[in-house]
């Protein structure tokens, strides 16, 4: 999508947006991350017992946190890579092995040499690239000929639950737009890259409140970032009307926030 479609799509994503909320987002992220850290660690699960990467790439590295279980796991050097540099300078503090280097960079540019990387893992970032086909290439273009990329992306109806409670409220945008699947696959079939596995799968996160959820949300940085959306919440009338909206989706065990992924381990195309 190039600037002139985006400034139209108002759900279009702004980088220098996203970068700002991580890095704002990089103290509070872990206390709130139950999500990513379920994800990420189904992502590792699809890696062969057998797999020794030489060199390994954390594209969306945050706090490091899987970035440190990387180089834990497989020794050699781990690049930890992150567009927001607040995130990159928390999670320096707080991993001080010599054997992780932190890189600020986008990834749909990788200032990577081609073939450089064995190994990419990405746990829920890519959903925030303008093109999804332009990253995938990217991993494509780094990984060595016997390389894997595992990747977990979030895909439509994250967060139906709080969609569906803010229309009984106004018609703003307030929940960030996903690729659908066939999107999805579209891209890995256009990076030069196939799949070994690749699924769907859903998790359920619960919350005691509305509050609770909005706090989390903007704790991991990962609230709404579209172009067109409202400036603000709108006031404690307006939460106190969407609190009454959620409490409609309440179940035993709090109010539901669904988080539909894909996940995927995918290797470079025989030459």
């Amino acid at each position: 999508m190039d600037a002139s479609s985006r400034a139209a799509d108002p759900f279009a994503l702004d980088k220098s947006d996203i970068a700002k909320s991580f890095s704002r987002a990089a103290k509070s992220y872990d206390s709130v991350a139950c999500l990513q850290r379920h994800v990420g660690s189904a992502l590792l699960a699809l890696l062969p017992s057998d797999f020794q990467p030489a060199c390994t790439l954390d594209l969306g590295s945050g706090t490091g946190y899987f970035s440190a279980c990387l180089s834990s796991r497989f020794g050699g050097q781990t690049l930890a890579l992150d567009i927001a540099p607040g995130m990159l300078e928390y999670a320096r503090s707080r991993h001080a092995s010599g054997d992780l280097l932190w890189i600020c960079s986008d990834a749909e540019r990788l200032p990577l040499a081609s073939g450089s990387q064995d190994l990419v893992f990405s746990c829920l970032a890519l959903q925030w690239c303008y093109g999804l086909d332009v990253a995938l290439k990217e991993v494509a273009r780094t990984l060595s000929n016997t390389g894997l990329f595992a990747f977990a992306t979030l895909l439509p109806g994250t967060l139906h639950e709080l969609e569906q409670a803010w229309h009984g409220v106004d018609d703003g945008i307030h929940v960030n737009r996903f690729l659908p699947v066939r999107e999805v696959e579209r891209a890995v079939r256009t990076s030069g890259l196939k799949p070994v596995q690749a699924f769907q799968r859903r998790w359920v996160m619960h919350y005691p409140d509305t509050p609770a959820l909005l706090h989390a949300l903007k704790a991991l940085g990962a609230h709404n970032v579209n172009a067109g959306r409202s400036q603000g919440l709108g006031g404690r009338r307006k939460l106190a009307a969407l609190a009454q909206c959620y409490e409609r989706s309440r179940v035993p065990d709090g109010l539901p926030a669904r988080y539909e992924v894909y996940l995927a381990l995918l290797q470079r195309h025989a030459n």
